[in-house]
């Protein structure tokens, strides 16, 4: 048992949630979900990003003040979390006294390093990235990358963080910590860019007033990464309270997408770095979530809204398919066909139809009581395997893999009850064996799929007589074999997925 602290980046407010918003958030929390089983004492973060030229435009469009703004956006992605049943500890959000606190500890630091400069920018910016590029950065020289229209050209005195000055500390520090990014190829994307030579980078604006004044320099504002990055500090104490920071701090895993690799993962570092805070120990990057092979964006207008989805397949449902259809890492393609499809085959099909079948035969053969599984099961050498692997998974932050694992098992026992056809066996020793083994397997199923699919998990534990909450057992002993007390009362109950209809779905 130890300390585990994950976060996820926060979210700009100058859009409600979206399926990338909920990509990222449900992952955490599934990670998060396994560590408690393992008996960590966790601590997982996530917010909103408040402040900023983005934030401030939107307010202006909107007719209020940018306070105003976020202060009606930034609950919608505390309500959306609920309606995922995310089970974040904290919600931070930049505009609170505590993250003001540290971003000025921090500032002050950097300052006092020597790290930070007063000079002149000129350069071409993104308002969407919040970035300044250099034009053989951008597509057909005019326009951002990322967001796919064109930049604008900026000029005025900033502050600057003397990034440059870090690059062999940078690599030193990835060289002695290997492990520190996955997947393994987003590591080897970080080297590459801090070979590739550092630039120094604007930490301030003049033109800007939404934001954390510099505290030496009130006429300049914070620019967003000294302001955004540090959030994942002041949410643990830092500058406020040693104890609670020193407790919790460095962070397990950041959880980020790919675009925001370069800020994480060099700057940040650097920057702590300077103040001499100890760098994280890992990020966790994954990929995007694509709409018809396109990032979802407001300025696309192909936003998917998790919430709609909830409402069609079910909670459940859809943290299944955000976990399982794509290898963390990797971009994923967002089709409505494909969440039908998935839904149809591994829940309806397998995990609903094992629960189902075991209960109907368990009530028809078994007087509704739950036999003990025998020791020597064909199926305990798969439960372990699955287990193992599931831990090996989640250990990698690969969630899609962590379900593969548990799925084999589902797969597993549902072949056994396919090769002993308990169903057309009189009442007897052989049935109670096979059926018990089934109850057995679907016991340490719901300890296994319960930090995906947490309301079915339960469901599942106590309708197969268990007691208590599956999320209070403890792992790895609760995965041993053995665990199925016998005796209790096996329910049927409504189906866990009715199977959902293809037609129409694109």
């Amino acid at each position: 048992m130890g300390r585990f602290y994950v976060t996820t980046p926060i979210y700009y407010v100058n859009a409600r949630p979206h399926l990338g918003h909920a990509y990222t958030t449900i992952v955490g929390d599934a990670l998060t979900r396994w560590h408690r089983l393992l008996g960590d004492d966790v601590h997982y973060l996530t917010g909103t990003d408040e402040h900023g030229l983005k934030i401030q435009q939107a307010a202006d469009a909107a007719g209020k003040t940018p306070k105003e703004f976020a202060d009606e956006i930034a609950p919608l992605f505390e309500q959306a979390w609920k309606r995922l049943n995310i089970a974040n500890d904290d919600f931070i959000r930049t505009t609170e006294p505590r993250h003001r606190v540290a971003v000025e500890t921090l500032l002050r630091a950097c300052y006092e390093a020597g790290d930070i400069y007063l000079g002149t920018y000129s350069g071409l910016y993104c308002v969407g990235c919040e970035e300044y590029y250099v034009a053989d950065e951008l597509t057909n020289g005019t326009d951002c990358p990322i967001h796919k229209r064109p930049v604008e050209h900026f000029e005025e005195e900033n502050y600057f963080f003397r990034l440059s000055a870090f690059e062999q500390r940078l690599l030193d520090w990835y060289d002695s910590h290997p492990d520190a990014i996955v997947p393994d190829f987003r590591a080897n994307e970080v080297r590459g860019f801090i070979k590739g030579g550092l630039r120094d980078f604007s930490i301030s604006r003049r033109s800007l007033e939404w934001g954390i004044p510099i505290p030496w320099d009130p006429k300049h504002v914070t620019y967003v990464w000294f302001d955004a990055l540090t959030n994942y500090l002041s949410a643990v104490g830092y500058g406020q309270d040693d104890e609670r920071y020193r407790a919790w701090w460095p962070v397990d895993y950041h959880l980020i997408g790919k675009d925001i690799i370069r800020f994480h993962c060099v700057y940040w570092p650097a920057m702590l770095m300077s103040a001499g805070v100890e760098p994280p120990r890992g990020w966790a990057v994954g990929g995007w979530l694509l709409v018809d092979q396109e990032k979802m964006s407001k300025s696309m207008g192909n936003v998917v809204n998790p919430l709609d989805l909830i409402d069609d397949i079910g909670l459940d449902g859809f943290r299944y398919y955000v976990l399982a259809e794509t290898p963390y890492g990797q971009d994923g393609d967002f089709t409505r066909k494909g969440l039908i499809k998935r839904y149809n085959a591994d829940l309806a099909n397998n995990l609903g139809n094992l629960l189902a079948r075991v209960a109907t035969v368990v009530g028809k053969k078994c007087g509704g009581i739950g036999p003990r599984a025998a020791t020597d099961s064909p199926l305990a050498p798969a439960a372990a395997l699955a287990y193992e692997h599931a831990a090996a998974a989640w250990d990698n932050v690969q969630p899609s893999r962590a379900l593969e694992a548990t799925w084999q098992l589902i797969r597993a026992t549902n072949a056994h009850l396919e090769t002993n056809e308990p169903w057309k066996a009189e009442p007897g020793p052989v049935v109670d064996a096979v059926m018990g083994d089934a109850l057995e397997a679907l016991r340490i199923i719901a300890i296994l799929a319960s930090p995906a699919v947490p309301s079915t998990a339960q469901t599942v534990w106590e309708r197969i007589g268990m007691s208590g909450a599956v999320t209070d057992e403890r792992l790895p002993d609760a995965a041993r074999w053995g665990g199925y007390p016998g005796g209790a009362a096996v329910v049927k109950g409504e189906a866990l997925f009715p199977r959902r209809s293809d037609e129409d779905d694109s």
